[in-house]
């Protein structure tokens, strides 16, 4: 059984959430019922591996995706996971901000 998480919100207000179902889990954030955008991972140990992420074309461009990967980061840092972008999107999010080195591995 899923377990949900609220309540991260980006600049523009919309929801961040947060779904774990055995060792996967999901960033996602939803518009009118609908997901609109999704950061996925797998669990193994202390390791996050993120896998995908995705953002309907008419949303790209904005703030959605740095939003799931910032949502991510702080999950991990909580929860003392360390993050493997093997996203292309992820992985270039983490080489050009410095900020993210403490939890990627």
């Amino acid at each position: 059984m899923a377990r949900v998480d609220q309540g991260m919100k980006n600049a523009s207000a919309d929801e961040v959430k947060h779904s774990v179902a055995g060792n996967r889990g999901v960033f996602f954030l939803e518009r009118d019922g609908r997901r609109v955008a999704e950061l996925t991972y797998t669990l193994s140990g202390e390791l996050a591996l993120v896998d995908h992420t995705f953002v309907e074309p008419r949303l790209r461009g904005g703030t959605i995706a740095p939003s799931l990967v910032e949502a991510a980061v702080r999950w991990a840092r909580k929860e003392n996971h360390r993050i493997v972008p093997l996203c292309s999107y992820v992985r270039t999010v983490f080489d050009r901000n410095r900020a993210y080195d403490d939890v990627r591995k």
